[in-house]
């Protein structure tokens, strides 16, 4: 099991339509092959700094989504609301 945290800051004028995007995609990224579940998470003093926090099956599972026409398609509409490059950490529980 892979526990995968993306942080994003978001321009504040965009933070809707981010929180949107992810609704609307939420279940299409927890049917991917592999994915276990996918959160959303916002910082408590940040309002446009979330957090994705999902659990996949392995590494490999990662990287086909990662690979996948769903996550370029979703990444190419989330990718320009960033105010900052998104940072990313691949953990496994101890």
């Amino acid at each position: 099991m892979i526990i995968r945290i993306v942080k994003m800051e978001i321009e504040p004028e965009n933070v809707s339509a981010f929180v949107n995007i992810f609704k609307t995609n939420k279940n299409i990224i927890i049917s991917f092959d592999g994915c276990q579940s996918v959160d959303l998470l916002r910082h408590i003093n940040s309002q446009n700094i979330f957090f994705t926090y999902s659990i996949w099956d392995s590494e490999i599972s990662i990287n086909k989504y990662r690979e996948s026409n769903t996550f370029k398609d979703i990444w190419s509409k989330t990718k320009p609301l960033f105010s900052k490059k998104a940072k990313a950490w691949s953990l496994k529980e101890i």
